[in-house]
């Protein structure tokens, strides 16, 4: 499927390979993808399915989706400004002004353009448990809730702000948002395919998400909350379809105009969408919309950041309009359908930047290219004339989003005879023991690494002469792909095999070494060699300090990025964010991963089974308040904790209520990933003594020192004196291995 031509540029975009790569790697089941640019829809085309489950169902071009959170920008925020058009509001009004009973509990200060930069203190859900008793009760609770952080100061996306824009759309207008809405937005665009709780005709055009009390949700609206508010919300409820929003992008791009219909004045719509950063740079967000924070991946690798501006939803939805080329890019999926687990993340920001370069963005925006971007650049010349093996993942991507095994097995100077898949498995999206199967596209053998070995055996490197590493790594010394590339290393340094790593960035940037050097007696695969927890290399500069360091001697080459510094963190690259493991969703998860990581073995739950992984932490038995003011206290840089109530629907502490905190990332280029782990650990221990098994942890912590040192520290911030010395050492060792300023 080549799907429509940029005939006015005479290009064929390499969308379709990017989306069936996709879909094949069950990040959703289908697609609907369309690229508009001035005044005229260059790319429109539908892939897959729309439903696998209970039976198949094609996807269609015309087909309408649970937007999840793309309503807030443009049914709430659209609404909010309509009102500040028409006078009925100011937007740096206090709430309180129109909900008076919303003013308590230091929430009196709340102005509505708070609501819509997500500044305005508030949680960023509260408990389910909140909506159970009716519409009614529901906005009673969140009128008496109390603030998570002081009015202003903090950035925190939350569903619950975007509720009460749409509980003053109500009390103002007198109608539900879902009216108001229709009437001043969509019916006067010609919008005809968007609605909240759409009608019983379009449901044979509905994409299913998930399964609801043994029903599949088509046409109800995914959302919880949402769905106890009858599903009509400000944060979440809006269906529609991507001929139906490309008219609402059309109007945002038109100054607020569309075929004569004028939705909003030209002067609010360049307030809507200009961008307003936190007092540190970050976050930067306009009213609804999101142009610079840790949400604005679905722009690519090449739309202006801090100019253009977009949106996601939970759903798989997404869309990114940049003013001055007068374009914008629409991806429509349900990831969820049918087993609850795709990711379309990656396949925004792919198509965005597919996109982008087909617009000719690319001369104006510089991106790191990668080991295998570079390998691309120059005819895969390193390979020439090798029987290849790949060991890789759904990471394996050049920048346009295509695979390393299709590259390589459509390459006429390389055989690629076989692929080799680590923990996780080819498609990132396994959580078990991985088998030995076979890759749909190309119909070559995959063979197990994270299975019956963890080390390529004799029988699986026959027949190649080389073997070639592609993985994205985050950093950590238990994460498990340097183990893989390391046993590998060794199995070519047996069997004579050379080896090739193209190198990737550090997601946490190569500045940092933090933590305790592992004990030798403790190496294991969640610890290949004595490395401290966080080591600040690159794959390609690991795989070059085991080879040295400890005397692997393979034959090796280090296929080097180009464009990368050292300080850069993942999403200054310009590269698109594939997530590397199921629960690895953002670069902020990332960074803070080796800190939550290290109590994991532990009976904590660190949020797998939620949308949040990682920045989650909790247990039935914990008292979260009380965890958090205690580690609050203990001011551990660039974080902040916030009680949390979740219920994991997987994993540990499957279906039951656990108690926590919320880990808010407030400076991340303060980080102390070693001294954070050890204080939350030392802080329940303080809290809840026995109640917390702390042995589990040293499996990721690898060093009894240490471990010692924070079961018998007065103060945790003592801890790191531990390791200071040997931590220093390793750098000096380290810098003889460092490819990149």
């Amino acid at each position: 499927m080549i799907g429509i031509l940029f005939t006015s540029m005479n290009v064929v975009l390499p969308i379709a390979p990017a989306v069936e790569s996709a879909i094949r790697d069950r990040q959703a089941p289908g697609a609907v993808v369309l690229v508009f640019r001035a005044d005229e829809v260059i790319y429109r085309e539908a892939f897959g399915d729309a439903a696998v489950e209970p039976e198949r169902r094609p996807m269609s071009a015309d087909a309408v989706f649970d937007l999840a959170s793309l309503t807030k920008p443009i049914a709430t925020a659209t609404s909010i400004m309509v009102l500040a058009d028409r006078g009925v509001i100011a937007l740096d009004d206090p709430v309180a002004k129109h909900l008076p009973e919303f003013g308590n509990n230091g929430k009196e200060k709340i102005t509505i353009a708070d609501l819509l930069l997500h500044r305005g203190g508030l949680i960023a859900d509260n408990h389910l448990r909140d909506y159970t008793s009716g519409r009614q009760q529901a906005w009673v609770n969140i009128a008496n809730l109390k603030l998570s952080a002081p009015v202003g100061t903090r950035f925190i996306y939350s569903d619950v702000g975007f509720i009460v824009l749409a509980e003053l759309v109500e009390r103002l207008e007198g109608k539900r948002l879902n009216q108001f809405a229709n009437e001043a937005i969509f019916e006067p665009l010609g919008m005809k395919s968007t609605a909240y709780k759409p009608p019983a005709e379009w449901k044979g055009r509905i994409a299913p998400t998930h399964i609801r009390d043994g029903e599949w949700m088509i046409g109800d609206v995914h959302d919880p909350r949402a769905w106890w508010m009858e599903g009509v919300t400000g944060h979440a409820g809006l269906f529609s379809s991507a001929d139906d929003l490309a008219l609402y992008a059309r109007m945002m791009l038109g100054g607020g105009e569309l075929n004569g219909k004028r939705i909003l004045s030209k002067e609010r719509v360049k307030e809507m969408i200009r961008g307003r950063w936190m007092a540190d740079g970050t976050n930067g967000r306009g009213y609804g919309w999101d142009v610079d924070s840790g949400f604005s991946r679905p722009r690519g690798a090449l739309y202006p950041r801090g100019l253009s501006f977009g949106h996601t939803g939970f759903t798989g939805t997404s869309i990114w309009m940049d003013p001055a080329s007068d374009s914008f890019v629409i991806l429509l999926a349900s990831r969820l359908h049918p087993a609850g687990k795709g990711s379309t993340i990656g396949l925004s920001q792919a198509v965005c930047t597919i996109a982008g370069q087909a617009l000719g963005l690319d001369r104006e925006v510089e991106t790191v290219k990668t080991g295998l971007d570079v390998l691309v650049a120059e005819g895969f010349k390193s390979l020439e004339g090798r029987k290849v093996a790949v060991i890789t993942n759904h990471t394996g991507r050049d920048r346009l989003g295509r695979r390393i095994v299709d590259l390589l097995h459509e390459a006429k100077n390389v055989e690629l005879v076989k692929i080799f898949s680590p923990e996780h498995g080819l498609y990132g999206n396994l959580d078990e023991k991985v088998g030995h199967t076979v890759d749909e596209a190309t119909k070559l053998p995959v063979l197990s690494l994270y299975g019956e070995t963890r080390k390529p055996t004799a029988e699986m490197v026959a027949g190649i002469d080389t073997i070639v590493f592609d993985i994205q790594d985050i950093g950590t010394r238990f994460y498990t792909y340097p183990s893989t590339l390391g046993h590998a290393m060794e199995a070519a340094a047996e069997h004579k095999i050379r080896i090739v790593v193209l190198d990737r960035p550090n997601p946490i940037t190569g500045t940092r070494v933090d933590g305790p050097i592992a004990d030798a007696d403790r190496l294991s695969f969640v610890c290949y060699k004595p490395l401290p927890l966080v080591h600040g290399m690159t794959i390609g500069e690991l795989a070059t300090f085991f080879n040295v360091e400890h005397k692997i001697g393979c034959e090796l080459q280090v296929v080097a990025m180009q464009g990368w510094k050292r300080s850069m963190w993942f999403d200054e690259t310009g590269l698109t964010w594939t997530n590397p493991s199921p629960n690895m969703r953002n670069a902020t998860q990332a960074a803070i991963y080796p800190a939550i990581g290290l109590v994991e073995f532990s009976n904590i739950s660190v949020g797998r089974g939620t949308d949040q992984p990682f920045e989650f932490l909790g247990a039935p038995w914990i008292d979260g308040v009380r965890l958090a003011a205690g580690l609050n206290a203990l001011s551990l840089p660039g974080l902040r904790f916030v009680p949390i109530e979740f219920t994991p629907t997987s994993s540990k502490f499957k279906g039951e209520l656990c108690k926590g905190v919320y880990v808010i990332v407030t400076d991340r280029t303060k980080l102390e990933p070693a001294r954070t782990g050890l204080s939350i650990a030392w802080q329940l221990m303080r809290n809840h003594g026995r109640s917390f098994d702390t042995h589990p942890m040293l499996r990721l912590l690898c060093d009894f020192e240490s471990y010692e040192a924070m079961m018998t520290a007065a103060d945790p911030a003592k801890i790191s004196e531990v390791w200071a010395k040997e931590a220093k050492a390793f750098e000096a060792v380290r810098g003889k291995y460092l490819r990149y300023e």
